[in-house]
């Protein structure tokens, strides 16, 4: 018999894989079953509805990315490094394929059909990752590393949007090098001196 944990982490990962394919709408537990290689039943008895599913898969994904920026924190002082760090955690995965997209970019603009339990989480993880990059703006602010031309909580969500269009872009012309090419004038011109 297998783990129980780790078939549940089996349907997680499939299906973050499943929704940056084709989205929330895009899969169904036919397709995550095919793919684990279990039953229905079973993907039933970890997630009743697919609605547990995803919002599960979102509140892991965040509990991920908040991992990932504590790890930052920890080892990186400079904001500017921060930031540089933060976007070439998604240019890295942009490359290699890893994780080429946002799950919750992905989920973000299918917010006005998504079920409610899931849009909370998703909108939950923006405004925490806005409310980290605005803290990360407005130290390199004080501190002099940073040009700010407007709040910076305005600053970091149009950081934030930068990222996730540049995501896109890559994307759409199916060339990594892009999302460097979008995001790099955004690193020069905050980190620019006065």
């Amino acid at each position: 018999m297998s783990n129980p944990s780790r078939t549940a982490d089996d349907i997680l990962a499939c299906a973050r894989s499943l929704i940056i394919a084709g989205g929330y709408h895009g899969f169904s537990y036919a397709d995550v079953a095919n793919v684990v290689g279990i039953r229905k039943p079973s993907i039933h008895h970890h997630f009743p509805s697919k609605v547990d599913l995803v919002r599960t898969l979102v509140a892991r994904y965040r509990e991920e990315a908040r991992a990932g920026i504590a790890h930052l924190e920890r080892n990186i002082s400079d904001p500017i490094e921060l930031l540089r760090s933060y976007t070439a955690y998604w240019e890295a995965c942009i490359t290699n394929a890893s994780a080429p997209f946002c799950v919750c970019a992905l989920l973000a603009s299918e917010l006005p059909v998504l079920p409610d339990e899931v849009a909370i989480e998703v909108r939950a993880h923006f405004r925490w990752l806005s409310n980290w990059l605005a803290s990360v703006l407005e130290r390199g602010s004080q501190q002099g590393r940073l040009q700010l031309v407007t709040t910076p909580h305005v600053e970091a969500e149009t950081f934030m949007a930068t990222v996730h269009g540049a995501m896109l872009s890559a994307r759409a012309y199916g060339d990594p090098k892009t999302f460097g090419t979008i995001l790099n004038p955004l690193l020069d011109r905050l980190s620019a001196r006065r």
